[in-house]
């Protein structure tokens, strides 16, 4: 397979944008949009946990709210949080945390909340990449820029960032989101729907680390505009 049903190549990551300060009232906050799915994550904090008991001496407590508008999917979603949007809030928390410097804030808390406003494919990957970017904009000091793709096998070839039209694939495709560090390169999220022997996982995850690199810079470069007086925010 050299193109794909959109006509990508297999190594081709669909169309992004990126904007920060989408959300006037948080501390810090991002949009992250990859083909037809968008991201918008707000952040609010360092702060005060309450209730007290909850309190960690040693370091802040990242939470992180992952949900799907009823709207962005074609059929309508039920409103409130769902087991998957549970399990998916857990995995970002996973995925951001190494990076983020918690011990600098005992006894606090930082709230992250993500929110998928349009849906095709990869909603937990844009998501990890909208918050990474809302808590650099928040000034939250951090290790490292973390950046969420997904790779997955379609029929006999590992492909960069699944469609839901592939996701649906009656082979039966496989979905493998994977996040990564910007410097080290290290995987904070891996996760695993479906197949691949040893020789697939290891070329996905190469796929991985060329879409997160493309990613980087579109967050780099989007940060470094509102940093240097841009017309971002």
């Amino acid at each position: 397979m050299t193109s794909r049903v959109d006509g990508r190549k297999i190594d081709e990551l669909r169309k992004m944008s990126a904007r920060i300060g989408v959300v006037k009232r948080a501390d810090g906050s991002a949009m992250f949009q990859i083909g037809d799915t968008i991201a918008f994550a707000a952040v609010y904090g360092p702060r005060e946990l309450h209730p007290r008991f909850l309190q960690n001496p040693e370091k802040a407590m990242l939470r992180c709210h992952y949900d799907m508008a009823s709207f962005s999917v074609s059929e309508r979603k039920k409103p409130g949080p769902s087991r998957r949007s549970v399990e998916i809030s857990l995995v970002t928390e996973k995925a951001l945390s190494s990076v983020v410097d918690l011990k600098l804030y005992p006894n606090a808390v930082i709230d992250v909340f993500i929110q998928i406003i349009q849906a095709n494919a990869g909603t937990r990957c844009a998501g990890i990449t909208a918050a990474a970017m809302a808590l650099a904009h928040a000034g939250v000091p951090m290790r490292e820029m973390v950046a969420a793709v997904s790779v997955g096998k379609v029929g006999k070839e590992i492909v960069l960032d699944l469609t839901k039209e592939e996701e649906d694939e009656e082979t039966g495709a496989t979905d493998i989101p994977v996040a990564m560090t910007s410097y080290n390169k290290g995987i904070t999220l891996l996760q695993l729907d479906g197949e691949v022997n040893k020789k697939e996982l290891i070329e996905a995850l190469k796929l991985a680390g060329k879409g997160c690199e493309e990613i980087f810079k579109l967050q780099e470069r989007v940060l470094k505009e509102v940093y240097s007086g841009g017309k971002n925010e």
